[in-house]
């Protein structure tokens, strides 16, 4: 679908090469959102059953954890790390940059970037 949402979409070279990606790619995609299902269900189940959300609270709360895995998932790999450790994790950015192998002033710019990608989930694209 993001494919047939291009502007220009080009002939591949190497066309089975080419499905070959976006299948790997795809799969990548399954096992992460499962990973992070299976995070969020081993959690819920760790609160007292006085606080556990009914089936219909836990259900849009994955699908907010998904499509916030989603909109993260087009930064890049560092900057979604950054705005993990900083926002999960509570790490400074001098932290950061140190776990990341970066300066200080590209942490920044990867948290900047997490930001908007929240802005986009919460008001759409800015105009």
């Amino acid at each position: 679908m993001r494919l047939l949402g291009r502007e220009e979409l080009k002939e591949p070279r190497e066309p089975r090469a080419f499905l070959v990606a976006i299948a790997k790619g795809l799969l990548f995609d399954y096992f992460r959102r499962a990973a992070l299902e299976q995070a969020y269900l081993t959690e819920l189940m760790l609160l007292p059953e006085a606080e556990q959300p009914s089936v219909e609270e836990q259900q849009m709360i994955l699908e907010d954890l998904k499509n916030i895995d989603r909109l993260l998932g087009k930064l890049s790999s560092k900057a979604r790390a950054a705005f993990l450790y900083n926002r999960l994790d509570g790490l400074g950015h001098a932290e950061i940059a140190e776990q990341l192998g970066v300066s200080v002033p590209r942490v920044r710019q990867y948290l900047a970037q997490g930001v908007r990608q929240c802005y986009i989930a919460l008001y759409g694209e800015p105009t």
